[in-house]
């Protein structure tokens, strides 16, 4: 569900018209809607209700601070992966006893920040890691509350890419590795086993592979009960996809709540949560202009404004984005098929092929859906391009929450050696 729709032959997001927010900032443009994200927070925390669950949204899904102050006002917390998402979640306002700290490549800097806020829990992804947090915590006098990420070898994601819980992947301890290393945590100052994590994949479509997870780990949180670790959380990750197309039907959050409360049952858990883009990815879209459009005996290119470097996930993932006309047109309306491609020099620079559309001109502006997770956040200057714009909608209301940089402003960080003067 969103809240981008036609009105008077207009797509708007909520009671903004897109056109004017092209307008006025320029094109490309990421736009979000506050109603979608905190419609889908509130979703999500209906299906947990009564449950004891710290709901940490993902910050890598998106991490503008507009967002993440909406998502903070709906009571989530972060989950992080670099000391740069935990300041951007502290400066959106979630307090630190509601963020996790994810990822395989923690520093030293990074574990040092976390121990002084007093986050939530470390999720940690390795013997060696556990070894530096450790060493960090005691020489700072703190205790680290962690859990081991834990590798169930069980596929799931809708791209090899972002299958993260299959045997060789770099995530996660090896299942068979798993206990021993809690043994060894046991024995190491400054660190305090509280929890087993586990995350298998993104854009999941299905509950039987997170279910499999699921039940691995409470089979590993008994055994680990047995051998005398007090473990009273479980971190279960994200994953849970969304619509990218209209035949698209991933399983509801009621679905997924249902088979989590089934599956720890009578544990006596807190349940963690990381759900990134089931939240924020029907909540955006990335809007552009066409340039030109090329035919040629094998193709009919559309040139747009936007690059890969302001998408990245078609030329990343081979991902599917809706294309809908800013402008409504009827059905009846004959489709041409359009290789979508931008400016970069790159033959990966292209958003879509063979794809159906109206008949597009120079100036008409398009809307490419469901961009809200893992649009902006990947995007970059490549080919000395500007750094895409964001807005954040609210009713009628829209701001600017990320300003496309000036070319001053992109090389200010560079300089030149004395011997180039």
């Amino acid at each position: 569900m969103h809240h981008f729709h036609y009105r008077n032959g207009r797509l708007h997001c909520e009671d903004v018209s897109l056109d004017a927010i092209a307008d006025a900032v320029g094109t490309p443009v990421y736009v979000y809607s506050s109603a979608t994200l905190r419609r889908h927070a509130r979703v999500i925390a209906e299906a947990f209700d009564g449950m004891d669950c710290l709901i940490a949204y993902s910050v890598k899904a998106n991490g503008n601070l507009g967002v993440l102050k909406t998502l903070a006002a709906e009571g989530c917390g972060a989950d992080v992966v670099s000391g740069g998402e935990l300041q951007r979640a502290l400066v959106a306002g979630i307090p630190a006893s509601r963020i996790v700290f994810s990822g395989v490549g923690k520093t030293r800097a990074e574990m040092r920040l976390a121990l002084r806020e007093d986050i939530h829990q470390f999720n940690i992804e390795s013997a060696a890691e556990a070894e530096v947090l450790s060493e960090v915590a005691c020489n700072m006098g703190k205790v680290a509350r962690i859990a081991v990420r834990v590798n169930p070898d069980v596929a799931a994601g809708g791209h090899p890419n972002i299958s993260t819980g299959k045997a060789g992947d770099k995530f996660g301890v090896p299942w068979k590795e798993a206990e021993a290393l809690y043994a060894r945590i046991a024995e190491l100052d400054g660190l305090s086993a509280v929890g087993v994590d586990v995350h298998i994949g993104s854009q999941i479509d299905a509950i039987t592979p997170m279910q499999d997870a699921f039940l691995r780990v409470v089979t590993l949180v008994r055994r680990l009960r047995e051998q005398g670790h007090e473990i009273t959380r479980m971190d279960l990750g994200g994953g849970l996809g969304i619509p990218y197309r209209a035949e698209d039907n991933p399983p509801p959050p009621a679905e997924y709540a249902n088979m989590i409360r089934e599956v720890t049952e009578g544990l006596g858990v807190e349940v963690i949560l990381e759900p990134g883009r089931v939240i924020a990815g029907n909540a955006g879209v990335m809007i552009t202009e066409a340039l030109y459009t090329k035919p040629s005996p094998q193709r009919n290119f559309l040139i747009i404004d936007a690059g890969m470097n302001d998408l990245m996930r078609p030329a990343l993932y081979q991902a599917h984005h809706d294309i809908l006309p800013l402008r409504e047109r009827p059905d009846s309306e004959d489709r041409i098929s359009y290789d979508v491609v931008g400016p970069i020099c790159e033959s990966t620079d292209k958003f879509a092929a063979e794809r159906k559309l109206p008949a597009i001109a120079p100036g008409d502006r398009l809307a490419f859906m469901s961009a809200g997770a893992y649009g902006a956040v990947l995007s970059s200057q490549y080919n000395a391009r500007p750094l895409v714009a964001e807005v954040l909608v609210d009713g009628d209301k829209y701001a600017v929450v990320r300003r496309r940089p000036a070319f001053e402003e992109m090389i200010a960080l560079e300089t030149t050696p004395d011997w180039l003067s």
